[in-house]
């Protein structure tokens, strides 16, 4: 029966597409469908899509050489509606029928319903109406070719255009364009009416945009323009504008070489009727007023209060509730310093910043005494004080059936005068889970309650001056963080207490330095016991041996299970005890004494004192920007402090031979990582995307392995996209474990981003990579890596993906297939699970990176 229905809904399909593939359905008879556009340059074809940029009119858009959007079109019915209006009349008996059992209203809006004009209007909106040929937008399209040639240089360029006829109401178009020879920058000389304007160009003349010998190009006179206008008004030149600039080209007996000679005229200054030109003025900041609680239009004799401080005045309405120097550390504006537009910019971000005042307004006017003086009037207007947040959530995952998660927050600003802020957060979560020990047979079964407290300093607390060091334009702020959290029956029972102390600055525009001096982290495992009952496959196999080796009865229950705990901790005593009573083969013995080891070490406790700096650096200027690259750096040293302090102490150490401290093993490690993102824009909403990343973590002196918490894992949706999380690695293993992770991470990711309609847009991808385990305890060849040679054991995925933009996020879907798996034999491992049974799907918000 399923493969006549397959034949059947497969036939129409295609008598569908078959419909759909005529292109000109739509176009009247009279008209033609623009079916082709090429370009020649110099005699020769060109693909160049900056040329394709310029027309008015393009040929339907493509979908792996289909018109796929232009045949959604085609499939649609035109004016449904009409159509069923027609079929209403044409049986009176049929609406006499339908009006009795709706009502007249209701059968006149069934036309626009989405029963009779639904499909057909997301047809329409869906596809793309034929692009109809039209001479009138050619001719356009021709003088805008012909400007962006002239506007590189190409001062005598020539261009036409040709039209072919094709059979079935088609038409194909070339653009000819000879753009001869471009023109030379041969001479640059400046004509500037204000001496004082003259002096301060002269100081960046180096800088300029425009050089001799360069190809002439109109966007070099905007960018040179920019330059000279941002230099001038951050150097005190407070009216000047970009329309002050003129460029006379001289090309007339210059044998194609370019003469420009720059002007700029004195100031324009209007004064009631009349206008007149004056030199233009260098500006100094007279004055500083801050008004700390004030809307623009209320009357300053509102201020009751006012304060100065190093120069600044600050008024209130009432006493001031701010220490003078949180607000001016935060303003760049001084007095007797020179107008700036970056010192106003740099006044605004940090004041901003503080999260005490919403986005200020600063005005400047001359000052009455001395117009060679501006004051600098700044309106802040503050944040309410206290503000409550509250969320609930419903959540669903592998371990968790159904939960309610929710979270409160307290936000207190300003809290000792010096613009700091506060927040406290509780959280909480309770479940139901199937998979756990559940005697009471409660629904609820979960439970994870936490608290997270922060406070936030607008400056570097330090007990001595770091302004020289990490100076106030780079907009520092220092947090002091800690957090208690508390799980019940899931996982392991932890109790989760971490406490950390950063700073943070930003050197430059895109870049951003965070430095933990300290970040703390212990973590109490409180119901170890329910290790086999989390982590299934190590269950599985420890029992499986069992079986295998015929151990102790009273070791099972009645299902030839092992009893948790009893009996699972018998049989590891019974293979690895003081005295074994069973002898497994080697091969054997070292499974089993990998599960164990592995079992220790994720149910013991774990403390962690570490110290850490991360290096962040963009070249995204924006959302829409598609053309840009990241690095991220990380080095992180961990349990050094708390060595030293072992070693003075004399703290005596455990049987396995490590220290501890309120008798836990204290981690010691170092780590560092890197990564690398690029993205290339080549229009048409056709983006590539790369990522690198690298990472290790190395074990030493106390440790022997890394935290769970701070090793890597692979796969998901933000990774190798083909295995699920924490499935893959290490090395070649197989992924034999519930959650498989490991202290050396190596990650390569591409993607092709494309456009398939309307906010619908597709990927392809491919990403590379594994974990494996280095300088640790682990012993197991298959995980280890051990060189050059291990990187066969990298693996590759590859797939395809939707990607829906709602505008402030991106809904992702990602379908990946293992394209080669390092956990098969050699004859395996390429392309033998490139089927849907073994794919993986990734759901996600936002790009993947």
């Amino acid at each position: 029966m399923k493969k006549p229905v397959a034949k059947i809904t497969l036939f129409i399909l295609i008598a569908f597409i078959v419909v759909a593939c005529n292109s000109t359905k739509r176009v009247p008879e009279d008209k033609s469908l623009l079916n082709k556009v090429q370009f020649s340059v110099d005699g020769n074809n060109s693909k160049d899509e900056a040329l394709a940029d310029q027309l008015y009119q393009k040929p339907n858009s493509t979908f792996l050489g289909y018109r796929l959007r232009l045949a959604l079109y085609n499939l649609a019915k035109q004016k449904s509606d009409s159509a069923y209006n027609a079929w209403l009349e044409k049986n009176p008996a049929r609406k006499k029928t339908l009006i009795a059992l709706l009502s007249k209203k209701q059968v006149n809006r069934l036309g626009k319903s989405f029963v009779v004009s639904g499909f057909n209007n997301f047809l329409m909106r869906t596809g793309e109406p034929p692009v109809i040929y039209d001479s009138i937008s050619t001719k356009k399209s021709l003088k805008r070719l012909k400007s962006y040639y002239y506007n590189r240089g190409y001062f005598d360029v020539k261009t036409s255009y040709e039209t072919d006829s094709v059979k079935n109401k088609k038409v194909d178009l070339a653009y000819k364009i000879n753009p001869g020879t471009a023109f030379i920058v041969d001479s640059l000389s400046a004509t500037i009416e204000t001496p004082a304007l003259d002096s301060l160009f002269q100081i960046r003349k180096s800088n300029a945009i425009i050089a001799s010998g360069k190809q002439y190009a109109t966007q070099d006179i905007e960018d040179e323009k920019k330059r000279i206008t941002e230099h001038f008004r951050n150097n005190g030149v407070y009216s000047f504008q970009p329309n002050y600039i003129f460029f006379n080209l001289d090309t007339i007996n210059t044998n194609k070489k370019l003469n420009i000679e720059m002007v700029i005229k004195d100031e324009n200054v209007r004064a009631n009727d009349s206008t007149f030109t004056r030199p233009f003025k260098i500006y100094k900041i007279s004055k500083v007023s801050v008004f700390t609680d004030n809307v623009e239009s209320e009357d300053r004799s509102n201020f009751k209060d006012s304060i100065t401080y190093k120069g600044f005045k600050l008024y209130s309405k009432g006493k001031l509730k701010y220490r003078p120097k949180a607000v001016t550390d935060a303003i760049f504006i001084t007095p007797n310093s020179y107008y700036s537009d970056v010192r106003s910019t740099l006044t605004s971000r940090f004041l901003s910043n503080l999260k005490v005042f919403n986005y200020p307004s600063i005005q400047y006017k001359v000052d009455p005494n001395d117009d060679n003086y501006l004051i600098a009037n700044i309106y802040l207007s503050p944040r309410k004080k206290f503000t409550f947040n509250a969320a609930i959530d419903f959540t669903h995952s592998n371990i968790q059936d159904f939960g309610i998660s929710g979270n409160t927050s307290v936000g207190v600003r300003n809290v000792f005068n010096g613009a700091e802020t506060f927040e406290i957060g509780f959280r909480g979560n309770i479940g139901s889970s199937r998979q756990l020990d559940n005697p009471n047979n409660n629904f609820f079964n979960i439970s994870e309650f936490g608290v997270d407290a922060k406070l936030n300093f607008p400056r570097i607390f330090l007990p001595f001056n770091t302004e020289k060091i990490i100076p106030k334009t780079m907009i520092p702020y220092t947090t002091f963080s800690v957090g208690l959290a508390k799980q019940t029956n899931i996982g392991l029972d932890k109790q989760n207490f971490t406490s950390s102390l950063s700073y943070n600055w930003t050197p430059k525009r895109g870049q951003n330095i965070r430095f933990d001096i300290l970040n703390i982290q212990f973590v109490k495992n409180v119901n170890i016991r329910n290790y086999y009952s989390i982590y299934q496959s190590s269950y599985n196999a420890l029992n499986d041996f069992a079986i295998a080796y015929n151990a102790n009865p009273n070791y099972f229950d009645s299902n030839n299970k092992l009893i948790i705990d009893s009996g699972t901790i018998g049989f590891t005593n019974d293979v690895l005890g003081n005295n074994p009573t069973i002898t497994p083969t080697a091969d054997d013995l070292k499974s089993i004494r990998s599960i164990e080891e592995r079992r220790v070490r994720l149910t013991e406790n774990n403390l962690i004192f570490a110290t850490s700096i991360n290096f962040f650096k963009t070249t995204n200027v924006g959302l829409k920007d598609n053309n840009f690259y990241s690095v991220r750096a990380k080095v992180e040293s961990a349990g050094n402090l708390l060595s030293l302090f072992a070693n003075a102490s004399k703290a005596l150490k455990n049987q396995n031979g490590a220290s501890t401290i309120f008798d836990v093993e204290y981690s010691q490690y170092f780590k560092t990582e890197l990564e690398y993102i690029k993205h290339w824009d080549f229009k048409n909403q056709r983006i590539v995307a790369i990522r690198a990343f690298g990472g290790i973590a190395i074990p030493y002196g106390n440790s022997k392995s890394i935290p769970f918490s701070r090793s890597y894992f692979s796969g998901g949706s933000n990774d190798n996209r083909a295995w699920q999380p924490y499935s893959l690695g290490p090395g070649s293993s197989g992924g034999i474990n519930d959650f498989n992770e490991a202290n050396l991470k190596l990650g390569f990711s591409a993607e092709l981003r494309f456009n398939l309609f309307g906010k619908l847009n597709g990927a392809i991808f491919s990403d590379v990579g594994n974990i494996w385990n280095v300088l640790d305890n682990v012993e197991n060849q298959a995980s280890t890596f051990n060189g050059f040679k291990s990187l066969k054991d990298i693996a590759v995925g590859t797939g395809v993906g939707l990607r829906y933009d709602f505008g402030l996020f991106v809904v992702r879907g990602d379908l990946g297939f293992k394209t080669y798996n390092p956990a098969k034999i050699q004859s395996e491992r390429w392309f033998k699970e490139l089927n849907f049974s073994k794919s993986v799907i990734n759901i996600g918000i936002n790009y993947p990176f």
